[in-house]
């Protein structure tokens, strides 16, 4: 077919848009190629034929990514969403475009805003294919389709999936870990299926008591990190995982631990969650709020915050952390023995923490608080003003 050679009524309007201007955006490996130096002669004279042409050319890419991401990433995802099957290389090139769009996005080769304005696009180049004597594209759809596949698929590389054993590798080597940002950005793209293998290796390692403290720590740091980057969907199918590894045992310090490190611990049973955190209240309990048990205070409340802190805490049980460490905080009137010019007696080691506990926890703290100002306890304790101050300090650092 030979090529229109008189310039399209509207040639001047696409150049005012910008369009031209977009695939200086295209990778270079496709810069190179015939199929693109197609795309700029037809587009001043045939624009229909140009977005076609483009959004072929995106098609393909995205063919040539799924096969770099690996036959194996595209055959779990085709078969947990029900897309048609890919067992092999071959399937890849012949499957039909809005599935192929659908699995690039079940893979995280594509992100659900970029897979909603692709499947507009292609529904835009059927219709200038089918209906070319009713329907040429116009400028808005020019600048759609050549926006759409230049930023979502043709200037961007192909994503190399990270791999579980990359990971394995990292939390073995000798020396605490720190994740780099290539490493956090392959595991937010990576599809739910490669994120939850992580996951799964990462918890199984550090809950396993034959591997070196060193190993299983790393293992936690990087739960830590990469707690943002999961996916909800993910979360919950890890959370169904780990519970399988409890069963119907007691939650361990440990598994609150890891499942807060991995952001699934409001996921686990509420009543083992229950358990947990009466258990370690009584801990609390046992050791005391008065100020002369400081030295313990430190590590106890601490391992609160690693295990989620008020927020991962049950309602009924939460308010009575509360009023624990209110007290904690509170103190006893002071001004005497060797602390006589201290106006206030409270535990050192706890207070900060407190502070930290109750800011990221103000919505759930700031009702109770105000509750507490009829606790016999607190009432009585701030009949002393410096004691009532601290008491304030509280509620302002909790108030809006």
């Amino acid at each position: 077919m030979i090529e229109p050679a008189v310039p399209h009524p509207a040639a001047e309007l696409v150049a005012q848009s910008g369009v031209p201007a977009l695939m200086h955006a295209i990778r270079p490996d496709w810069q190179a190629k015939g199929l693109i130096d197609r795309v700029r002669r037809l587009l001043p004279v045939d624009p229909s034929s140009a977005c076609q042409r483009l959004l072929n050319a995106a098609v393909h890419d995205l063919r040539e990514k799924i096969l770099i991401a690996g036959i194996d990433v595209a055959s779990e995802a085709a078969s947990s969403y029900r897309l048609p099957p890919v067992n092999r290389a071959e399937d890849v090139e012949r499957y039909p475009t809005a599935p192929l769009l659908d699995l690039c996005y079940r893979m995280g080769l594509l992100t659900r805003p970029e897979w909603r304005r692709m499947t507009r696009a292609y529904d835009i180049r059927r219709d200038l294919e089918h209906e070319d004597s009713e329907y040429e594209a116009g400028i808005e759809d020019c600048v759609y389709i050549f926006k759409t596949c230049i930023e979502a698929v043709l200037s961007r590389d192909p994503i190399n999936l990270i791999k579980v054993a990359e990971v394995k590798d990292i939390i073995q080597a000798p020396g605490p870990i720190a994740p780099d940002n290539h490493l956090l950005e392959d595991y937010e793209r990576a599809p739910n299926t490669r994120q939850e293998e992580i996951q799964k290796f990462l918890i199984s390692e550090a809950r396993n008591d034959s591997e070196p403290d060193l190993v299983r720590q790393n293992a936690f740091v990087m739960l830590q990190r990469l707690n943002h980057l999961t996916r909800n969907p993910v979360r919950v199918s890890v959370a169904k995982f780990l519970q399988g590894k409890l069963q119907r045992e007691p939650l361990t310090e440990l598994d609150a631990r890891v499942a807060n490190a991995a952001g699934i611990l409001p996921y686990l049973r509420k009543a083992q969650r229950r358990d947990f955190f009466s258990s370690f209240l009584d801990q609390l309990d046992q050791v005391g709020h008065n100020w002369r048990s400081h030295a313990d205070h430190g590590d106890l409340l601490r391992t609160v915050i690693e295990c989620g802190g008020l927020d991962a805490i049950p309602e009924e049980i939460r308010r009575r952390f509360i009023r624990w460490m209110t007290l904690c905080y509170m103190g006893e009137p002071g001004g005497y023995g060797a602390g006589i010019n201290r106006k206030v007696f409270f535990s050192d080691r706890a207070a900060p923490i407190i502070e930290e506990i109750f800011q990221d926890s103000r919505k759930q703290v700031r009702g109770e608080l105000d509750l507490l100002q009829g606790d016999k306890d607190v009432t009585r304790a701030t009949q002393n003003e410096h004691v009532a101050r601290r008491f304030q300090e509280l509620l302002d650092l909790v108030a809006d």
